[in-house]
């Protein structure tokens, strides 16, 4: 079955729908106008019988009616059917990153910069800002610190005011990718130095994308870091500044995920469905793989987190199993290691309140084990299976030895 089709299935009987309530929902939500359509009233039976041939896969919805399956899951019409944009960007990148670091360099130390410089620049900051998910967090790192250097020198030199301006973006972005990689492996001051300097090169390029992302990380530090409230102001100062792109969707995750953990449903809810919204209305984007594109996929991610915090299991487990689904190509290779990580900290959680406990530890080691690590982020859910194990299973040496892995993660 198409991908899809097995969606669309899973999530009705995570819900414990028939096809009739799906059919229900969708009609409810055709009857509620936007942006692009005007209200209209289905034909509930009509979309029952259609409902039959999309879950089996003989054909697939338009995009209208994919449109309104996402809506009543939930989600954003991209992650249930996604364009196929990678390979092209990818191999784009590929052919532009080829032009090698010497070689840039070369030009980036020339008195007179071209346009040509400029765009072989940012290409390869897009690439590394692709590779956050995989290369490991100490070359990455490395590699932010050595090309921050090469943009300082060009900001020294002589540029038009265009090309300056163009040039503190790329350090921004730059700026913005060291300090996450930072944070990922613990050393929070140097994150938050980083960050802040990004911040300063957003205003000084007046660049409200560059600022959106710096106080969406600072949101993310305070939610690593148990400061709920300072994760809803960050986000909520961070949207004003960046309305229209996506990290604004990304701040809405955020926002709702400091909301579950405090255990306002409500909140939770609106804020999710307020991401969900912003992210319908973006492009599907040329490049899923960089870290600073919120991707439909992504969105999933975010509710999964939301659910498995609420006690929502079926919904959580649906959410994980789909991220886990997402995350891995053809060949079994893992495109996106951290979210993987904590989707299966997210079976774990439901496995051990279901009273599994082997398997729960199963998923938790896994996800300890894992090669790319956000080390806050991981520390973070891992405890949430903690909890819910020393909850059930207080006297379990496998318990207590799944404890003392984190405590040496810590």
């Amino acid at each position: 079955l198409p991908a899809w089709a097995s969606r669309i299935r899973a999530e009705r009987n995570a819900r414990r729908w028939s096809q009739r309530d799906l059919a229900r929902a969708m009609s409810a939500h055709a009857e509620v106008p936007t942006d692009d359509e005007p209200g209209r009233k289905l034909d509930i039976e009509n979309v029952r019988r259609r409902l039959i041939d999309w879950e089996k896969g003989r054909n697939a919805p338009d995009r209208y009616h994919q449109a309104l399956i996402a809506r009543s899951f939930n989600t954003v019409t991209a992650a249930f059917f996604p364009e196929q944009e990678r390979a092209r960007r990818e191999a784009e990148l590929a052919e532009s990153h080829g032009q090698d670091t010497f070689t840039i360099v070369q030009r980036l130390q020339r008195s007179d910069i071209d346009g040509a410089t400029l765009d072989a620049l940012r290409i390869t900051i897009d690439q590394l800002c692709c590779d956050y998910a995989t290369v490991p967090s100490r070359q990455l790192v490395d590699q932010g610190h050595r090309w921050l250097h090469h943009v300082s020198g060009m900001l020294a030199g002589s540029l038009t005011l265009s090309q300056h301006r163009e040039a503190m973006v790329l350090a921004g972005w730059l700026a913005l990718l060291v300090g996450c990689v930072e944070w990922d492996m613990g050393r929070a001051a140097d994150a938050e130095k980083t960050r802040r300097a990004a911040l300063s090169l957003a205003r000084e390029a007046e660049n409200a994308e560059l600022a959106g992302w710096a106080h969406e990380m600072k949101a993310w530090f305070a939610l690593t870091g148990g400061d709920f409230r300072g994760v809803i102001a960050a986000a909520k100062e961070g949207a004003e500044l960046a309305p229209s792109h996506g990290v604004a969707v990304q701040l809405s995750a955020q926002e709702a995920k400091a909301w579950a953990r405090m255990g306002d449903r409500r909140q939770v809810e609106l804020a999710l469905e307020r991401g969900r919204q912003q992210l319908e209305r973006l492009p599907y984007p040329n490049d899923v793989t960089n870290h600073f594109v919120v991707d439909p996929a992504k969105y999933d991610f975010y509710v999964m987190d939301a659910y498995r915090i609420l006690g929502e299991n079926e919904l959580a487990k649906t959410y994980a199993d789909e991220v886990l689904r997402a995350g891995t190509d053809f060949s079994g290779r893992e495109t996106s290691t951290m979210r993987n990580a904590e989707a299966r900290i997210t079976l774990g959680v439901v496995a051990a309140r279901e009273g599994d406990l082997e398997t729960a530890l199963s998923y938790g080691n896994q996800a300890i084990d894992s090669d790319r690590q956000s080390v806050p982020s991981l520390l973070m859910v891992s405890s949430e299976l903690d909890a819910v194990v020393a909850e059930r299973f207080p006297a379990e040496p496998d318990a207590q030895e799944y404890r003392q892995r984190l405590m040496q993660l810590r």
